[in-house]
């Protein structure tokens, strides 16, 4: 097979690092010519790019029950409806460059991570613009009815019950393939996970004797990020703690300015290409429940005390994994204070939920995907 397509969306971050993984992953097994991953966003119209991307981020950060209701209605809505229509007509509108760079590239397939590039290529194909395959990959624990893009080559769904709900919905069971959700090659479990734990926190200068607490989300839910590491820091147990601020300069800054009143407590990173590492090194991880971010904590084996799930999507994510017991979730900033103080002094808890975790993982779900796609290929 030569030209494998990847296209992701960057309304979030979930897609883009999806699309990156399948991309890691073909790398390994097909020459690095034949391989190419595009984000849409970069080839629509701009003032579409905007709405789509930044709008989506304003509303889930200081919108959520206008976000929460515009998920239930659009779930609900067929897609034959007329809003769905003028929708489809708008992003056709906007996507001209992208469709050309797709046809241009001649792929012997194509494999989305979002929906929308499925849609224009679904039209595309009925066309008969296109005459490749496209291959759907499901993001999260859950599916939306704009994930249900009837004719494609295949599905790949995160569990069995998204597999169910995508036949519920009117797609063909034998397109339908269970293989998670695609994590980097790094996210795979240690041959001596608790080697590597104590080779990481020795190398971030932490004390492997003590439990390991990483924060990657502070989520508007609980408080900012400073806020509540300080909070963390001052309650109840003997624990340290790793936090990552991103891009956020300003609340790195704020974190290093704690990290005196903690000596040997905390470690405080920014931007990290090594998120792999830190994982290893804890033994909780507090996150919001995106798809991408507990599906490599999964593949680690790594118990999740979530917070301020974006209704909808993560609110189903988090309904999963506490329901297959690898997380808790926080409603709020006294419930995580509660919540971490129980986990941090009931180790027998959470050995539990990280055996959970362990047992829920698809550290392969990447090269699984591509098994399917090569294969068909090849057929």
């Amino acid at each position: 097979m030569s030209r494998l397509l990847i296209l992701s969306v960057s309304a979030g971050n979930g897609h883009v690092r999806a699309a990156q993984a399948l991309e890691a992953a073909a790398r390994q097994r097909l020459p690095e010519a034949e391989v190419a991953h595009l984000d849409a966003m970069q080839f629509v119209a701009s003032g579409f790019r905007k709405l789509y991307t930044d709008g989506y981020l304003r509303l889930v950060k200081h919108h959520p029950g206008m976000w929460s209701y515009l998920h239930q209605k659009s779930d609900a809505t067929p897609h034959a409806a007329a809003s769905q229509r003028l929708r489809r007509a708008m992003e056709r509108l906007s996507s001209g460059t992208l469709l050309k760079q797709v046809r241009q590239r001649q792929p012997a397939a194509v494999l989305c991570t979002h929906f929308l590039p499925a849609e224009l290529l679904l039209r595309e194909r009925q066309r008969g613009r296109l005459d490749c395959p496209v291959w759907l990959q499901v993001t999260d624990f859950d599916l939306h009815n704009m994930w249900v893009v009837p004719e494609m080559a295949g599905y790949f769904a995160a569990t069995d019950e998204v597999a169910h709900r995508m036949c519920a919905r009117g797609l063909a069971a034998g397109r339908i393939h269970v293989t998670g959700i695609p994590v980097m090659p790094a996210f795979q479990p240690a041959a001596d996970p608790a080697c590597e734990r104590a080779a990481e926190l020795t190398r971030l200068g932490l004390d492997p004797a003590r439990r390991c607490v990483l924060v990657v989300s502070g989520g508007s839910g609980v408080g900012d990020l400073p806020q509540v590491v300080g909070q963390m820091l001052a309650g109840a147990g003997d624990f340290q703690l790793i936090a990552v601020a991103g891009r956020n300069e300003a609340a790195r800054q704020a974190l290093e300015a704690l990290a005196p009143a903690h000596p040997g407590r905390l470690h405080v990173l920014g931007f990290t290409d090594a998120m792999h590492r830190l994982m290893a090194a804890a033994d909780l991880v507090v996150t919001k429940p995106g798809g991408l971010t507990v599906s490599e904590c999964l593949a680690l084996g790594k118990p999740m005390l979530l917070v301020s799930p974006i209704p909808g999507q993560e609110e189903h994510n988090a309904g999963y994994l506490m329901e297959q017991g690898a997380a808790w979730l926080a409603y709020d900033g006294i419930g995580l204070l509660y919540k971490l103080q129980r986990l941090m002094t009931e180790p027998r808890r959470l050995a539990d939920m990280a055996a959970a975790s362990s047992a829920l993982g698809r550290p392969a779900a990447a090269q699984a995907v591509l098994d399917q796609v090569l294969g068909a290929a090849r057929s």
